[in-house]
């Protein structure tokens, strides 16, 4: 049985919390990871995904928390995706969130809403919008062959500017993929990396597994992947004592592909904003 994922309902008062404590406004990655952190999310309730496997199922239910807040104005985004709590949102107590938010539902329910009584289930079955080229491009990447993806990983790491970049490949190799040499000033320095091509999210022991790997090699690790890294594994890839792993997750390579035009196009489009000056024609009366 998959462990318990709270409702969308439940978040709302803890996402508003989070932003007080980041500063009153936060990116949708760093709120995600606060709400782990404070909640504390288990490794396991991470690893839950929707159904279509499109995202954790902890992220899907904080989507909908972060539409009901905006809907009764308590948090607003701004086009770069980050999402700041508003004074309204400040003022209001835990009750008063909960009936704010069932009268806006009220007025503004959509089929695509999850219901009270089938939150979950509406989550698994239902998307908020069309996918994103992020989604586009993470599902293409998952036809990738593990090969095919080492050799992609070999291709960005080339364009970020690592040089001598090999494909290992070799099993047994304690899940090392490829080493590079990345130039610092006047120092280089090689770089292991490892790659996983994987729908869900990585966690913590195979941040370790990696490390071990490295163990007798060199101290500079990457790790790429196109899921998400549970918090835990992040707080390993970063652990005092003990060789930093650095990591890429999937919305990170998106980002990378986009920036050195891998399979991405980027196609810039004007737009114009046109005012009507009623005075103008006051002559042709």
């Amino acid at each position: 049985m998959s462990p318990r994922i709270p409702q969308y309902d439940e978040l709302m008062w803890p996402v508003l919390e989070a932003l007080k404590d980041l500063g009153g406004s936060a990116t949708v990655r760093e709120m995600y990871e606060k709400i782990v952190e404070d909640q504390g999310f288990t490794e396991d309730q991470q690893a839950v995904y929707t159904k279509d496997g499109r995202m954790p199922k902890i992220q899907y239910q904080l989507h909908w928390t972060r539409t009901h807040l905006k809907g009764i104005g308590a948090v607003e985004n701004s086009a770069r995706g980050v999402w700041t709590i508003t004074e309204k949102g400040r003022s209001l107590s835990r009750d008063e969130v909960r009936d704010q938010v069932k009268a806006w539902r009220a007025q503004f329910r959509t089929r695509s809403e999850p219901d009270d009584t089938t939150a979950e289930e509406s989550a698994e079955d239902t998307t908020a919008s069309e996918p994103d080229w992020r989604e586009q491009l993470l599902e293409r990447l998952l036809e990738i062959p593990p090969a095919g993806f080492e050799r992609l990983a070999q291709r960005v790491l080339r364009e970020a500017g690592f040089t001598n970049v090999s494909v290992t490949g070799r099993s047994g190799d304690g899940g090392i993929d490829g080493v590079g040499t990345y130039r610092l000033s006047l120092v280089s320095f090689p770089i292991y990396f490892q790659c996983k091509r994987y729908r869900g999210t990585v966690p913590s022991r195979d941040v370790r597994d990696f490390r071990g790997a490295m163990a007798g090699r060199g101290d500079k690790g990457l790790f790429i992947t196109t899921g998400s890294f549970t918090r835990d594994a992040q707080q390993e890839a970063s652990r005092d004592g003990a060789p930093p792993i650095e990591l890429i997750d999937g919305e990170q390579l998106c980002d990378l592909l986009r920036q050195y035009g891998l399979g991405v196009t980027v196609t810039l489009r004007t737009v114009e904003d046109v005012t009507v000056e009623p005075r103008f024609f006051d002559d042709y009366h």
